[in-house]
């Protein structure tokens, strides 16, 4: 006899009341099972209902949603009918939940060892003479360094992959019996997402515990789970195991989906899927993927397709499984725009060092021992007009921290920054000329700290309309029109609210109001981490199409290296805030020369279930930079003698400008 489900979402139709007062259903009759040691995927584009999906599980709906029907059912019993107390029991307890939005999570006023206390005193029967050693250990099995010193921090004092870790911790604590993730490595590094995931793989094999994961990412589901469902306009249209889904899906949709995959091997833009997915209640009467299939004929568009279930065991929701077959899951889309490093110059970083370190009256009466470490030091770059610059290391390397100040949020210690190649940046963007503010634009990682909660759509992007063109009326409607069109959101988003936005959504009405400024430099950090790769590449296809018609010039920050690989002319590498290796995107991911570019490369995840990650077996995370010698030399797996801990690495220049900052001879790397 099979073992019942732990989670068992049972026809589930979740809907919202339109101002005609008509129910507009935004899940249609879904169906989700997933048994003790289980994992399952759960994918498909913003607005899919993935979240909504996830959110159910758990007995929780968004304001304004309503459960029309269908049941969801934890351990046997409906969670909407427990009560409020009940729920809370069991929500961090024998229900993990890791949110999409980690700083949201977490309590802004407490320091991070407090909340996780609090966590384990709700959740486990562990003696709390033991909380504080449980409290490490936690945070060590996600990669944070120096637990210590991180239980002392506050939430804002973290980068945003530090506090996704903690929110995994933290769901970790009460030893689940069952896990939702709602895109729980979205801020995360190659690397740590890639020991993450294995932690998570082997805690659900000796705890035997199931997990529900929602996300963009197709290589994080193709390494955990094993099972998949795709979701299209609030409906299942596939569903099956991941190797089929991922290598031969019987859907045209889902093959759409590997289409939008940038890969390490492909120098093209990835190929974004055509068309937008309905508004809810707008789905008509036949497939509701019609209008942006290429398969699809009249009885798509009239008829309402059923699910089958084909010999692999694969439930489709399509007329022609059998046909799927004919569309490439690889696309081949455009080739980027590409400028050299030596054309008129754009910006230049001369030295750059920044520190977080404020000296107060008592540092500079009683300066300390030894000195403080800066965040980031030695940054040398120019950049050309046009060129795309992509900035890639792990969290807390110092990729965000440059954008910051030459955005002018954050003052340089050191070093300089100028427009062109010789007028200075004021360091403080409150003292920037409005041409300066102007020229120089940055859409966050975050887009819920970016975007004011109380305002609507169209009043975030009147701001800069009518600071740098002074638009009014009708003229600046059309143009906010005309802006969410190019990140492909429509008029009726004008006069909504972040709130009623998913998360993708709202990283596409920040690029939108970054665009607004017709910007000459965009700062993009982390960009594409809340968007689902069909958005994604239509993305870097807007960013690719601005670049050659307007030729701006781009600082790109990503934890995903193929999406750096996607759209950079060329990269810099970065550890602990130093330069590794800078070169042509194709030389540094063709050829990496420095050992920590391979290690990062080598960590990249591909939507493929039969292709791991290389991942070095001691490995270990670092807080800060060794005082002297190479910043990589505890992690080094090529370290040489003592010339390591205590010289600082020569800066050897290849060809086509290659440079590698390292003690190994060129020739040898």
């Amino acid at each position: 006899m099979a073992e019942p489900a732990l989670i068992d979402i049972r026809n589930l139709t979740v809907g919202f009341r339109a101002r005609s007062g008509a129910l507009l259903p935004v899940l249609r009759n879904v169906d989700l099972q997933v048994c003790r040691g289980e994992s399952l995927g759960i994918v498909g584009e913003s607005g899919s209902g993935k979240s909504t999906l996830a959110l159910a599980a758990m007995g929780f709906l968004k304001r304004g949603l309503q459960r029309m029907g269908g049941q969801v059912l934890f351990n046997g019993d409906d969670m909407f009918d427990r009560t409020r107390k009940q729920l809370e029991a069991i929500r961090g307890g024998q229900l993990g939940v890791v949110p999409q939005n980690s700083g949201q999570s977490l309590t802004p006023t407490l320091r991070i060892g407090t909340q996780m206390r609090e966590a384990l005193r709700l959740h486990c029967t562990l003696p709390e003479a033991e909380h504080e050693a449980r409290v490490i250990n936690l945070l060590s099995q996600v990669r944070l360094p120096d637990p210590s010193t991180i239980m002392q921090r506050y939430p804002h004092e973290l980068s945003g992959g530090q506090q996704q870790r903690v929110a995994i911790a933290m769901a970790l604590a009460g030893e689940p019996d069952a896990l939702l993730l709602d895109e729980p490595t979205t801020g995360l590094d190659v690397t740590t997402q890639a020991h993450i995931l294995e932690l998570l793989r082997e805690l659900a094999r000796t705890r035997n515990m199931a997990m529900v994961y929602v996300s963009h990412d197709l290589g994080v589901i193709a390494r955990v789970c094993e099972k998949v469902q795709v979701l299209y306009a609030g409906e299942v249209v596939l569903e099956g195991p991941t190797r089929h889904v991922l290598t031969d899906p019987l859907h045209p949709y889902a093959r759409g989906l590997l289409a939008s995959i940038p890969r390490l091997g492909e120098t093209h833009l990835p190929v974004a899927l055509d068309g937008r997915p309905p508004t809810p209640g707008k789905t008509g009467s036949g497939c509701a993927f019609a209008p942006r299939c290429v398969l699809a004929n009249d009885q798509c568009r009239s008829k309402r397709p059923p699910l089958i279930t084909s010999a692999h065991g694969e439930v489709t929701r399509c007329f022609y499984p059998e046909k799927t077959g004919q569309i490439a899951t690889i696309g081949s889309g455009t080739d980027p725009v590409h400028h050299d490093a030596c054309g008129d110059t754009a910006l230049t970083l001369r030295d750059l060092s920044i520190s977080y370190a404020r000296s107060g009256l008592i540092e500079r009466l009683f300066p300390p021992a030894v000195p403080t470490v800066p965040t980031v030091d030695g940054i040398s770059i120019i950049l050309a007009k046009g060129e795309t610059l992509g900035l890639v290391g792990e969290s807390g390397s110092g990729k965000s921290t440059i954008l910051k100040s030459i955005a002018g949020l954050l003052p340089p210690s050191g070093g300089q920054i100028l427009m062109g190649a010789d007028t200075p940046l004021t360091p403080n963007v409150e003292r920037r000329r409005p041409d300066q503010l102007r020229c120089i634009q940055m859409v966050f990682q975050n887009p819920d700290e970016s975007l004011n909660p109380r305002q609507s759509v169209l009043e975030i992007l009147s701001q800069p309309l009518r600071l740098y063109f002074n638009l009014r009326g009708r003229a600046l409607q059309d143009r906010a029109v005309e802006l969410l069109e190019t990140v492909r959101l429509g008029s009726h988003y004008l006069d909504r609210r972040p709130e009623q936005l998913s998360g993708g959504e709202k990283q596409r009405v920040a690029v939108a109001r970054a665009f607004a400024a017709n910007p000459e430099i965009v700062l993009c950090d982390e960009i594409t981490s809340a968007l689902d790769v069909s958005v994604q590449a239509a993305v870097l296809e807007l960013l690719n199409d601005l670049k050659k018609s307007m030729d701006t010039t781009y600082i790109f920050v990503s934890h995903d290296l193929t999406v750096v690989r996607a759209l950079s002319d060329r990269v810099a590498v970065l550890y602990q805030g130093r330069i590794c290796e800078v070169g042509p995107a194709a030389a540094v991911y063709g050829s990496p020369s420095h050992p920590y570019t391979d290690i990062l490369l080598n960590a990249v995840l591909e939507p493929d279930p039969d292709v791991a990650p290389k991942l070095m077996a001691e490995d270990v995370v670092e807080l800060a930079p060794p005082a002297c010698g190479c910043p990589f030399q505890r992690r080094c797996p090529r370290k040489l003698d003592s010339v390591c801990e205590t010289d600082t690495p020569p800066s050897q220049t290849g060809a086509d400008g290659h440079v590698v900052r390292c003690h190994i001879p060129l020739n040898e790397l």
